[in-house]
């Protein structure tokens, strides 16, 4: 079996799939697992606990084998609690997580290729046949595929299989965001979220030019102490390649902006830009039409099905315009709401799955279940799905389920 894509949710998904016994072959067109961690410094996991003053741990299996990793290389803190709303993240270190990632499918027995990007699906009918793609030594068709994972992102697998698929919510592309890294900043220099807003509106006051949000994440990273931004807002499409290259170019500019405005902090004069990026932080783009799409009231009530093959934690962020404040709505009823495997499924492509920020339906469930601790679950889900498809596609959610099981995920919230 392929898997597209290889940040949280395809790492998730590929040792998932090996670890049940499947050939499983997982292609990354950058040249570093990890996806928005390590290529666009989103240096947070949200999603792996419940938000809530003691929080509950949520995602099991794949994920408690990359934090176990992170942790014996230093590279990841403690989880924290954020926020009134009592945010529960882990920050990380972008090359331990590189490391980590590597050793994790190496581990599981996962052939990864980097720097190979998919160019062609073929399709039979209702079924995925094999795949091509191309890399610094030509083109390579997979002609075997039993299962196609997708968690690519911009569900590029499922739009060249011609899988039915939506972009959007509700008429509406989330705001892009590009995550900048500074250093030079003191141990006790006072940057967090309200300081360095405080001072961007000030900035904007004065008149400095390319600024769009003052409100947004800021972060000490382990191993460095570095900080990580989070303010660079762009609007765009992002499967538009010139509106893409625009909002990428003028999100550098943001971020020596910020450079300037950090500088203004005590405990900051001597800051700089380690990295931008280097991608820009796409929150939304294509969604694969699924046979049960997600639904609001899932999370409104924090309904959890018997048949859940992953649980969401993180409430709704979403983000709906530069300069414009997030949108978040809390989990209702016990702080998580269960995702099932049909929500997973193509609605008209039997052998292939979906996972991470391209999983369709409603918008506000939508922005919750994007975040990196979500993907781990999803993906390793759908992975196991995948693998499992391969024997026979009879009672595959409880399969899927039993071997989940089996490998450490969680089905059910601890209580």
């Amino acid at each position: 079996m392929v898997v597209v894509g290889g940040g949280t949710a395809g790492v998730a998904a590929a040792c998932g799939a090996a670890r049940s016994g499947a050939r499983t072959l997982l292609l990354e067109r950058s040249t570093a697992l990890g996806g928005a961690a390590t290529i666009r410094n989103v240096l947070g996991y949200c999603g792996l606990w419940t938000c809530e003053p003691t929080p509950r741990k949520a995602v099991g299996g794949v994920a408690d084998d990359l934090l176990t990793a992170l942790r014996r290389l230093g590279g990841v803190s403690e989880m924290a609690v954020v926020g009134r709303d009592y945010w529960a993240v882990v920050f990380l270190d972008p090359e331990a997580g590189k490391r980590a990632l590597d050793q994790l499918c190496a581990d599981s027995g996962v052939d990864v290729r980097l720097s190979a990007t998919l160019i062609a699906v073929d399709r039979d009918g209702d079924t995925l046949r094999g795949i091509t793609y191309v890399d610094y030594a030509g083109n390579h068709i997979i002609a075997t595929a039993t299962a196609v994972v997708d968690t690519s992102g911009d569900a590029t697998a499922t739009a060249l299989a011609g899988a039915e698929f939506t972009i959007g919510a509700a008429g509406r592309l989330q705001t892009a965001t590009m995550a900048t890294r500074y250093s030079g900043i003191a141990p006790d220099a006072d940057v967090t979220p309200d300081t360095v807003a405080a001072a961007v509106r000030q900035a904007q006051r004065e008149g400095l030019p390319d600024l769009t949000s003052s409100s947004g994440f800021v972060m000490r990273l382990p191993l460095s102490a570095d900080v990580v931004v989070y303010l660079a807002d762009e609007d765009l499409n992002p499967l538009d390649p010139v509106a893409y290259t625009a909002a990428t170019q003028h999100a550098r500019r943001q971020a020596w902006a910020h450079l300037e405005v950090l500088r203004r902090i005590p405990g900051c004069a001597s800051a700089y830009i380690v990295s931008t990026g280097p991608e820009l932080g796409i929150r939304q783009s294509r969604h694969l039409t699924a046979h049960t799409p997600l639904r609001d009231n899932t999370l409104h009530n924090g309904i959890t099905q018997p048949e859940s093959i992953a649980l969401g934690a993180w409430p709704s962020e979403f983000h709906p315009g530069t300069g414009e404040p997030s949108e978040w709505v809390g989990i209702g009823g016990d702080r998580v709401f269960g995702i099932t495997l049909d929500n997973l499924r193509s609605a008209d492509t039997a052998n292939l799955f979906a996972a991470g920020r391209m999983l369709g339906g409603d918008r506000v469930i939508g922005a919750s279940v994007r975040v990196m601790g979500t993907a781990l679950a999803t993906g390793h889900a759908a992975g196991i799905a995948a693998a499992l498809m391969s024997d026979s596609a009879d009672d595959l959610g409880a399969r899927t389920r039993q071997e989940l099981g089996a490998q450490g995920a969680l089905l059910t919230l601890d209580k």
